[in-house]
């Protein structure tokens, strides 16, 4: 103790002025002494010709660039990879922590020469090592990228098909929750392997994102049931004064838009889809003389929702109940809405006027007795059509007896009150409504299904219509239904792609000199057959084939064939004998001469 308080001493006399001096210097010398010297940064960039960070890519769009690669000293690896990648990936609420889910669904890699490499393989300290890329933007995506059990092929396919990016790489809010996304990027890591066989340790790695909005077809019309709770398509409703007496029944129904084309970039609509509602109006008796009701607002909002799942998803998550089996699967959705412009129709409302049937005109009585008996005034069905035709007259729907007529009476109390609700007449009306996305308040990424991430839209119409004449004698009704977004096909950029050379190259380029079945050089062997013979074989081969009686010789050989069959049962030994000593018959079954098993139901008898 006391030599250190010596040793100390010594040095705040010899170079310290002061104590707090004093321990700076020892913390900095013993940090100095067991800390190495740092190296300097290497830096590995990866560069997209013409890239921008707003550039969005498209199905067969290039990607060309290079990598570059600078060290401040001497490393030693053992390969380079560049590769283009797409990932997914969720997040669901866990019992004690989140899931997170990674799916990578592309990986592109590119091909790097040995010559490509310095010799020996050294990045060496101030030199630059710079390789090119070429990617393209695949169409699909390969088979094995989904490899789970689906419920249908329809699936399958849509799963194989590539997402959007989606997530907070957008500029513009893309209505994505922070727990589903989707990523595309170009990728670049140096490799060093120590040991032969051994595991490849990442010296560097550089990531770049892009963005890719994938061209998609427009779907067919979805099959919408009544266990689709996602969409309401029919809704009806009765008109009443003052929530008193009823002047009559408006029904609407919705018509599946078409699909909501974008350009490749995103950001303009090249064609504007059109919603329809269908509108049928019935008046009661009494109330004939009012005019038909007048549409006097008409709004709207689109909805996307994202569907999100810890494990595979076998169905279209948009269809049936979603949620209804979340207590064995953690899985999730997230819906936000944007409100549309105003909306206006095409054309004004003009009504049309139909007779009633005697079958619509009973049904229609029937309704509005119970409908006015019920507390709710509103009926809601999935997709069927009130314009259907009506089931043919049925004896059991008939009343034929006195208790079904006692029955009836007990819904109807009186024939007045009957005549009053029945209406003779009923009017119908269509109304088209033009649609247009705010694309500048939101990015629209199409609509898509993948393994574990869905984005679908819904669009949400208001109308409200009101009966002039009457008093306060209005009603709202909103339906829910579908619409799609689509990426349209640009086929003249991608021609031009092509013709620059940047993007897959013809069938032609690389088979153009084959040669044909004939011995000639030709761009296909399919050059050697002309048109005329090409049609005259397709139409040989979809011929239909008619099944006709066959020829009598036919008939010859089989008559021969059964009378040669017969006379060898015939020609068949059966000997019946008796044993020795009890004088009892035996019957053994052996086998033919000609060395086959007796058939079914044949016994050849022997002793």
């Amino acid at each position: 103790m006391i030599h250190r308080q010596a040793f100390v001493a010594g040095i705040i006399s010899s170079g310290a002025s002061s104590p707090s001096e004093l321990s700076s210097e020892l913390v900095l010398g013993t940090n100095t002494a067991n800390k190495p010297a740092p190296y300097q940064r290497s830096n590995i960039d990866i560069n997209i010709t013409n890239h921008y960070s707003s550039k969005i890519y498209t199905s067969s769009s290039p990607i060309v660039g290079d990598v570059t690669i600078t060290t401040k000293r001497d490393v030693r690896f053992d390969s380079i990879e560049i590769l283009l990648l797409g990932n997914t990936r969720t997040k669901t609420e866990g019992v004690n922590a989140p899931v997170e889910i990674a799916h990578t669904f592309l990986k592109l890699v590119m091909p790097i020469p040995s010559s490509t490499y310095p010799v020996p393989r050294v990045l060496e300290n101030g030199k630059t090592l710079t390789i090119p890329f070429n990617f393209v933007i695949p169409n699909q995506l390969t088979i094995g990228a989904c490899n789970h059990n689906v419920q249908t092929d329809q699936v399958r396919d849509q799963h194989v098909l590539l997402p959007p990016s989606m997530g907070k790489e957008w500029e513009i809010d893309d209505m994505a929750p922070t727990m589903a996304s989707v990523e595309y990027s170009i990728k670049a890591r140096v490799l060093h392997q120590p040991n032969l066989g051994g595991e490849r340790i990442r010296i560097m790695e550089a990531r770049k994102s892009i963005h890719v909005l994938p061209a998609s077809p427009e779907e067919p019309p979805l099959n919408i049931t009544e266990n689709d709770q996602l969409y309401c398509m029919y809704k009806k409703k009765s008109l009443r004064k003052f929530l008193s007496s009823r002047i009559g029944t408006l029904t609407a129904e919705a018509i599946q838009p078409r699909a909501a084309i974008l350009q490749s970039n995103g950001r303009t609509m090249t064609s504007t889809p059109m919603a329809q509602i269908r509108l049928k109006y019935e008046p009661i008796s009494s109330q004939q003389h009012l005019p038909p009701p007048s549409i006097t607002n008409i709004s709207g909002k689109v909805t996307a929702h994202t569907f999100f799942n810890a494990g595979t998803t076998p169905t279209f998550p948009n269809l049936g109940n979603w949620t209804a089996d979340y207590s064995t699967d953690k899985r999730g959705v997230y819906s936000t809405s944007v409100p549309l412009p105003k909306l206006s129709v095409v054309h004004p409302t003009t009504w049309q006027q139909h007779p009633c049937s005697l079958i619509e005109r009973r049904d229609s009585g029937y309704a509005s007795d119970r409908s006015s008996s019920s507390a709710s005034e509103t009926e809601t069905r999935q997709l069927i059509p009130p314009s259907s035709p009506p089931p043919p007259p049925t004896t059991s729907s008939m009343p034929s007896s006195r208790s079904s007529f006692s029955s009836t009476k007990k819904a109807r109390p009186s024939s007045s009150s009957s005549s009053s609700s029945t209406s003779s007449i009923y009017l119908t009306s269509t109304l088209s409504i033009p649609l247009s996305l705010p694309l500048d308040r939101r990015t629209f990424i199409p609509t898509f299904h993948s393994c574990i991430v869905s984005r679908v839209y819904t669009l949400t119409l208001s109308v409200t219509a009101a009966v002039v004449g009457s008093t306060c004698a209005s009603t709202t009704f909103s339906l829910t239904l579908p619409l799609q977004v689509a990426v349209e096909w640009d086929p003249e950029q991608q021609e031009q792609q092509r013709v620059d050379g940047q993007g897959l190259p013809h069938f032609e380029s690389l088979y153009g000199t084959t040669t044909g079945a004939n011995g000639t050089n030709g761009t296909t062997d399919m050059e050697g057959v002309n048109e005329e013979e090409e049609m005259a074989a397709a139409e040989e081969h979809l011929r239909p084939r008619v099944i006709g009686l066959p020829p009598d010789s036919w008939y010859r050989e089989m008559q021969m064939q059964r009378e040669s069959h017969r006379e060898r049962e015939i020609g068949r030994e059966v000997v019946r004998g008796a044993d020795n000593g009890g004088g009892q018959q035996q019957q053994q079954v052996r086998v033919a001469e000609e060395g086959r098993l007796p058939g079914y139901g044949e016994a050849i008898l022997t002793r």
